[in-house]
């Protein structure tokens, strides 16, 4: 048995000289480690953390003890940009192109031939069960909202959301093209879903229509007499002249919007020459926009074409708009659906592959936040840090450095819930063949 499983049975314990990355700490956390780690004990006590001292056996000694010897111990990962309604359709919906173009036309034939309320409330629960098994606290969802559609999914989420109280926190937006604003019947029922199923956010899918302004500002002005946040797809392509970012940030300043904007994908932000990318950032920073980025999905989906090696990552600029102030995220997106045929709601893959895709790094404790506290407080949820007081949330690796740490999935993890182990494995594949036509 891991001995971590064996001294959490106790109501209180103690984690002696784990490596955290200061936050809230009691004391002045200096000297640090050359990575930015403090090296710490951690008294647990009946499910929260009670002490944090500098490593050194300030702790009670009459405590169960274990030490680790300088690992690496992590708060729990929020996700704030996923589609637990269209995940683990690949075997059923595959991509044969890869293209954007093939993988919103496969998931629309998908969805008018097989979600129906079981089949969504299937994947989402064993897409939540992943995410669950693999130390992940609080979810975004987009959910489709198209059609008959909208009344089967936001149901089946509100009971997801019930179901999951209190070991996943779960918030979800619509999903829709922008020009259906215009469509009144479209936004009542999108309104009422919101209101009766919902987390009071309200989105929908950016692109340069004529009318994009206009569609903005309704969207802004329901929001804001709601009291919902916003939440847009923006730019999820290579084309320079895709400019809904900019429309979004400056539809949030003329509107003095209140509530939090997040806004995903902006990859084609990094197209753009270097003084027009500058001043789009400028404007979003100006706007107090939240950015996510999608470095798996994006890295799949973007530049692809038959026979021609991709020419760039399909990334947005998260180190400029860092550097801006912008609050920047990474994130799942896409799971095992046409969109993005990997993946597995495992936000430290999406950490790790971020660190290789994004340069993530030197200094990697900077980005850390990206997977935890930054879409935390996108979300507008408790930042989920590492301090007395808290919950013993915790990730517990082997990993004594930011390398080792990203050299291996890191699947020998231990996840501490309320300072228990969880015993819960990631669900087997085969347990949705019935859905993929694979199995009676």
């Amino acid at each position: 048995m891991n001995p971590l499983l064996a001294i959490a049975e106790a109501s209180r314990y103690a984690i002696a000289d784990a490596r955290i990355l200061p936050s809230r700490l009691p004391w002045k956390a200096s000297p640090l480690d050359r990575e930015g780690f403090a090296r710490v004990d951690l008294v647990v006590d009946d499910g929260r953390i009670a002490a944090i001292a500098p490593s050194g056996g300030q702790t009670p000694s009459d405590l169960p003890r274990l030490a680790l010897g300088g690992r690496i111990v992590l708060p729990l990962f929020v996700d704030a940009h996923t589609h637990l309604d269209k995940g683990y359709i690949w075997r059923r919906a595959p991509n044969p192109t890869g293209a954007f173009a093939e993988a919103l036309k496969t998931v629309a034939e998908d969805r008018q031939a097989y979600w129906s309320a079981v089949d969504v409330a299937r994947r989402m629960d064993f897409g939540l069960r992943c995410a669950y098994a693999r130390g992940t606290r609080a979810i975004r969802t987009h959910i489709d909202s198209l059609g008959p559609q909208t009344r089967i999914s936001w149901p089946v989420f509100a009971e997801a959301r019930e179901r999951w109280r209190g070991r996943i926190e779960l918030q979800a937006s619509p999903l829709f093209p922008i020009d259906h604003v215009f469509d009144e019947g479209h936004m009542a029922e999108v309104e009422a879903m919101i209101e009766a199923h919902g987390s009071k956010i309200l989105g929908a899918v950016t692109f340069m229509i004529p009318r994009l302004r206009e569609a903005l500002d309704r969207l802004f002005r329901l929001a804001a007499r709601k009291g919902w946040d916003l939440d847009f797809h923006v730019d999820e392509t290579a084309d320079p002249n895709a400019r809904s970012l900019d429309a979004v940030a400056q539809a949030a300043i003329d509107h003095r919007f209140g509530g939090r904007v997040l806004v995903g994908h902006c990859c084609s932000l990094a197209r753009r020459d270097e003084g027009e990318m500058h001043r789009a950032i400028d404007l979003v920073a100006r706007a107090g926009l939240d950015v996510v980025s999608l470095p798996m999905c994006n890295l799949f989906l973007q530049d692809r074409g038959e026979g021609r090696t991709p020419r760039w990552r399909g990334v947005t600029a998260v180190h400029e708009l860092k550097a801006a102030g912008v609050p920047i995220m990474i994130a799942s997106d896409n799971t095992r659906d046409p969109f993005h045929a990997y993946g597995d709601l495992d936000m430290f893959e999406v950490w790790r592959e971020g660190v290789r895709i994004l340069h993530l790094d030197y200094p990697f404790a900077a980005w850390a936040p990206a997977v935890s506290a930054a879409p935390a407080l996108a979300m507008g949820i408790e930042p989920g840090e590492l301090s007395v007081g808290a919950r013993a949330d915790m990730i517990v690796t082997r990993a004594r450095d930011f390398t080792e740490l990203f050299s291996r999935p890191q699947s020998d993890r231990v996840i501490l819930r309320g300072g228990r182990p969880v015993a819960e494995a990631p669900p087997d594949f085969a347990e949705l063949d019935d859905l993929e036509g694979l199995a009676p």
